[in-house]
């Protein structure tokens, strides 16, 4: 199919991306971006690309992944808990300064013919175009003003902010710190030689106890929270190296989930977070973005009309979309309720984050990172290093025997007629109101097993609630799960999220 205009509301990466990728498809069509700020606007530090995310780049348009690979940063990743650290050697974890890739994505926008207009707001309706491509973020206007895209956003109950730092942290880091208020936990890495990203989340109460509502209430539109910034300077000042924090109109915020029943109406189709989002914790924004322009671009080319390829763009993208978002929300809730979990060995709690969305198994985590994993895996068993497999690992952690103040047990796996307190959990969420319900009601319980449906997920958010549970109770925890699912059990296990599992067919 050809295409004679395009028009592009947004000129972030998945907008600017999207119309370099439909010029280069369409050299003869008029494609415009229209970016209501100026060029050298924005908003953010740096942004992280994984190695898939570059390798799906790469297959799309290799010119404009390698100028982004030659201005980025390398680092790799690690955890800290007090005095001890886990470290991951990620050689190809990238990232690079939002400024620079919005820079290098205008040039070659530019370059393959787009037209950049900045400065103008824009909406569908004064648009004349084949396609028009509504990439104008979270708060899209466009998926605002037309409810033919059933919008739909929920709000996560952890608050969290963006900021950066003047120098290059060593690596990636998770970092707690623990003040009189509560717990702050910061997510950062490197982007430049000489500077770093540093996002800090927290709980409501925490968030309260320090005096931060009343410091955002404070802090205007345009403004950063100073009062925040300097506290948080000190909470990490180890961390910090003594550097301070930069903001840019940097204020707490909740995390907003965005999901829509079409993501196209008439010739408007979402792209980006217009569309969708997912959890920071996932790094998973721009890259979203920019692999949406992808699918876009192979459904325009492979479709004869505007309308078959936005439905087939849909009906591509979605599922993996939704998927991630799945992983995202469970990834949220993890984060959200990360200080329960600092009495684990922090070779362990790598373990937790690496499994704790179901994306990456425990074996898998033994393959790429063995020295952390194996770590984690002897702290689990309570041996020395050299004693915990180094592959095949599933047998061996079930294996292993538990003494609790309500039961010895010579391995991990239990008869599913186990005496306990049995509850059938049918949730969406090991974090909703039914869950909540249920699991205050099973902190009264000596012995704790949970049941429900065979399926994947339905046993994921078991092990969520399972270690919720556990977490805040004296119980012994049992989770049931399919025959199929016992590597899941395994990095349950090794994880902290369950005492106990028995195996149903």
């Amino acid at each position: 199919m050809n295409l004679d205009r395009v028009a592009v509301i947004g000129g972030g990466p998945g907008g600017l991306y999207a119309a370099r990728l439909l010029k280069l498809s369409n050299p003869d069509a008029d494609i415009t971006v229209y970016e209501q700020s100026s060029p050298d606007t924005t908003f953010g530090f740096g942004v992280g690309l994984a190695s898939r995310t570059q390798r799906n780049l790469r297959e799309a348009d290799a010119v404009s992944l390698e100028a982004i690979v030659s201005a980025a940063y390398s680092h790799e990743m690690s955890m800290q808990v007090g005095d001890h650290t886990a470290r991951l050697a990620h050689g190809d974890l990238l990232a690079i300064a939002r400024t620079s890739l919005l820079s290098i994505l205008q040039d070659n926008a530019r370059d393959a013919g787009v037209k950049l207009v900045f400065g103008e707001r824009r909406v569908p309706a004064e648009l004349d175009a084949d396609l028009i491509i509504a990439s104008d973020g979270i708060n899209s206007a466009t998926r605002t003003a037309d409810n033919r895209f059933g919008e739909e956003v929920t709000t996560g109950s952890g608050l969290y902010l963006w900021c950066g730092t003047d120098f290059a942290l060593p690596s990636a880091v998770f970092v707690p710190a623990t003040t009189e208020h509560g717990t702050f936990v910061a997510h950062a890495y490197p982007y430049a030689d000489d500077r770093s990203t540093f996002l800090v989340e927290t709980d409501e109460e925490t968030w309260r106890r320090a005096g931060f509502d009343v410091t955002t209430d404070r802090t205007g539109a345009a403004d950063s929270d100073e009062a925040s910034l300097h506290y948080l300077e000190t909470a990490f000042a180890a961390t910090l190296q003594h550097h301070s924090l930069i903001g840019n109109r940097t204020r707490w915020m909740r995390f907003r989930t965005v999901r829509c029943r079409s993501w196209s109406a008439e010739n408007v189709v979402l792209l980006g977070d217009a569309a969708h989002t997912a959890h920071y914790s996932i790094g998973s924004g721009t890259k979203l973005a920019m692999e949406d322009a992808i699918a876009l671009d192979a459904a325009l080319r492979s479709a004869s009309t505007v309308s078959e390829a936005l439905t087939e763009y849909e009906t591509a993208r979605r599922p993996a979309v939704e998927h991630l978002q799945e992983i995202a929300a469970r990834s949220e809730h993890w984060w959200e309720s990360f200080p329960a979990r600092m009495d684990l060995p922090v070779e362990q709690l790598m373990v937790g984050y690496m499994t704790r969305a179901g994306k990456v198994g425990l074996e898998r985590f033994l393959e790429s990172a063995p020295d952390v994993a194996r770590a984690g895996v002897a702290r689990y068993g309570a041996v020395p290093v050299a004693s915990a497999p180094s592959r095949d690992v599933g047998e061996w952690v079930l294996s292993r025997p538990l003494d609790h103040a309500h039961g010895s047990y010579s391995g991990r796996v239990v008869d599913p007629s186990v005496g306990a307190s049995n509850y059938d959990v049918d949730v969406s969420s090991a974090w909703d109101d039914k869950a909540s319900a249920l699991a205050e009601d099973a902190r009264t319980a000596t012995v704790v097993r949970l049941t429900g449906p065979s399926e994947r997920a339905a046993v994921l958010t078991r092990f969520d609630l399972a270690e919720r549970i556990l977490r805040s109770s004296d119980a012994l925890l049992v989770v049931d799960v399919p025959s199929e699912c016992l590597p899941d059990a395994v990095a349950g296990l090794v994880s902290g999220r369950t005492h106990l599992v028995s195996v149903s067919s």
